[in-house]
């Protein structure tokens, strides 16, 4: 998902999930150790900082050096917040070191995600709190949708899928949940957006940077370079539409480390 506009499109992605509201309801509190696995350029890293104050602490974890450099830019007047550079999956991160764990937006991109769930219980403290916020189906949800975009949203989908891509994952965290140990595993649904009518400019050029994106990656599926601009277009249009429903969902998975 690299290209030029990807930072502005992670930040607006961040300012538009409530994320503080999910952070408070799944036990992030005052005076907390706290881990933001796959912080991207820092949105949601500075929010928890506010949360947990300066009595908490705030560790930022990514794997892309131009992410971090620019949460730091934007946490540098937080003395409680720290990055540093890891796989999640192998994160380098001492065992047991947070009170609480969290990721959003990175297991959707991992063919392996149990050995990132697994990373993620490792560095969390037993009686801790893992919370993972995942999508489920994003960007299928509209109505009503012409066979033709339907048809292109499964070649999407299914080229995503041929990259370990897995646009379902939201639901299927509940099962990783249990199979990995972890205590009262409880589900919380949160909109990711809805749009009941036309959407904004700014909704919109977030998605052509997401097609951008995403080309190398989806095109085979389509067969041709053609068909998946097609099918693009098609796509920004229906989202124009004020006669259409426009909706995604988030799943926020939570469990406690035994």
């Amino acid at each position: 998902m690299e290209s030029a506009d990807e930072t502005l499109r992670l930040l607006r992605q961040e300012q538009a999930d409530d994320a503080r509201q999910l952070l408070l309801a799944t036990g992030l509190r005052e005076g907390a150790r706290a881990l933001d696995a796959g912080c991207g350029p820092g949105g949601i890293s500075q929010t928890m900082a506010g949360i947990v104050g300066e009595q908490g602490h705030v560790t930022g974890l990514d794997l892309s050096d131009v992410r971090l450099s620019e949460a730091a830019r934007r946490c540098a007047h937080l003395p409680q917040v720290d990055f540093v550079k890891g796989d999640i999956r192998h994160s380098g991160l001492p065992d047991a070191a947070f009170d609480y764990t969290w990721s959003q937006y990175v297991l959707e991109y991992l063919a392996d995600r149990d050995a990132g769930l697994a990373e993620l219980i490792r560095v969390t403290r037993p009686g801790g709190r893992v919370v993972v916020s995942e999508i489920d189906g994003q960007g299928l949800y509209n109505w009503p949708l012409p066979e033709r975009l339907a048809e292109g949203a499964r070649c999407f989908q299914r080229g995503l899928e041929s990259q370990g891509f897995d646009l379902f994952v939201g639901r299927k965290l509940f099962h990783s949940f249990r199979k990995a140990g972890l205590r009262d595993v409880r589900v919380h649904l949160a909109p990711q957006y809805i749009i009941a009518g036309a959407a904004s400019e700014r909704f919109i050029s977030d998605w052509e940077t997401r097609f951008q994106a995403l080309a190398p990656a989806v095109t085979p599926a389509f067969g041709s370079e053609s068909a998946y601009q097609e099918f693009c277009q098609g796509y920004l249009h229906m989202l124009t539409d004020p006669d259409t429903l426009k909706y995604s969902v988030l799943l926020v998975t939570e469990g406690v480390r035994a």
